[in-house]
């Protein structure tokens, strides 16, 4: 890899966790209803990316389910996850979308898997357990746990995928957009309140988050990112994807002040060592499976 690739690889990843870190942000601090955040997020890739819905994809269908799991119930979760938890913890936590891509190719695909990956499995979910559990309470983290099942819906989209034709980057988060506005503001209505008012009363930091979130992530990351999944193999970019997470625990204790514990120092280390362990071994039917979701809809 050039050292201009690496270059982007890292502010890609500087980028997915900077954005972490704005979202919760915006659902705690500014009490932005989260449902309602997300909304807002696919409806201005939608408006942005209106050039790219074309070409018209033939399977609609199929597409409109990858939407729902990869962009809906997936972002919809995962800000809810982000107003309940912290976001070192969240950063770690939703890289189980590799682990989860793996057993999933297993079950769906046929995959077969050796002792390494098996072992990185386990360590990927331990290590989460790790940082989720409270031995006080005997409790699991509610906003984690909604992230782990965010997890588990974009990784079953990228198995849907697999009955997709590729797409161009753009394409796909075009009709992810227009596809996930709706249902969202509809989920945003039934469930949630004074969410126009929470967001006008934000002012221009909520608004400026916003803009980061469809041109910086979903439009300029993404995008970016596609182009280099296409130069180079999965087994290099993959591990150093875990540069996110590793930004989510910077930003999250430097910037918003959260506890650095020992949970997450050994939850997290034990958690990003099985999914390097995941990352670095190749998958022969799904071989994006150890990138999660972050083909399919970015890293956040």
């Amino acid at each position: 890899m050039s050292l201009r690739d690496f270059g982007l690889l890292f502010l890609i990843c500087f980028i997915w966790g900077v954005n972490l870190v704005m979202t919760r942000w915006v659902v705690s601090d500014f009490s932005v209803p989260p449902l309602f955040f997300a909304a807002i997020r696919f409806l201005g890739v939608a408006v942005f990316l209106i050039p790219f819905l074309r070409p018209v994809p033939k399977n609609l269908g199929t597409l409109f389910l990858i939407a729902m799991l990869i962009g809906c119930l997936n972002f919809g979760l995962l800000f809810i996850g982000l107003a309940n938890a912290d976001v070192s913890a969240a950063a770690v936590t939703g890289q189980l979308g590799v682990p989860i891509s793996t057993l999933m190719s297993m079950v769906f695909l046929g995959e077969q898997i050796r002792w390494r990956r098996g072992l990185g499995i386990a360590l990927a979910f331990a290590g989460v357990v790790v940082i989720a559990f409270d031995p006080n309470s005997f409790t699991l983290s509610y906003g984690l746990m909604l992230i782990f099942f965010a997890a588990v819906l974009g990784s079953a989209g990228g198995i849907v995928m697999k009955r997709m034709p590729p797409m161009d980057a753009l394409n796909l988060q075009a009709w992810v957009g227009l596809f996930s506005f709706a249902p969202l503001f509809a989920m945003s209505g039934l469930m949630e309140t004074g969410q126009v008012e929470a967001y006008v009363a934000g002012g221009w930091e909520v608004w400026l988050a916003s803009l980061f979130a469809v041109l910086g992530v979903s439009i300029f990351a993404h995008s970016a990112f596609y182009t280099l999944v296409k130069r180079h193999d999965v087994s290099l970019l993959s591990p150093l994807t875990l540069m996110t997470p590793l930004w989510g625990v910077v930003f999250g204790v430097t910037l918003l002040g959260e506890p650095f514990t020992w949970k997450l120092v050994i939850g997290g280390a034990v958690s990003l060592a099985g999914v390097f362990l995941i990352a670095i071994r190749p998958n022969s039917v799904l071989p994006d499976a150890s990138l999660g979701k972050k083909l399919a809809s970015g890293d956040s």
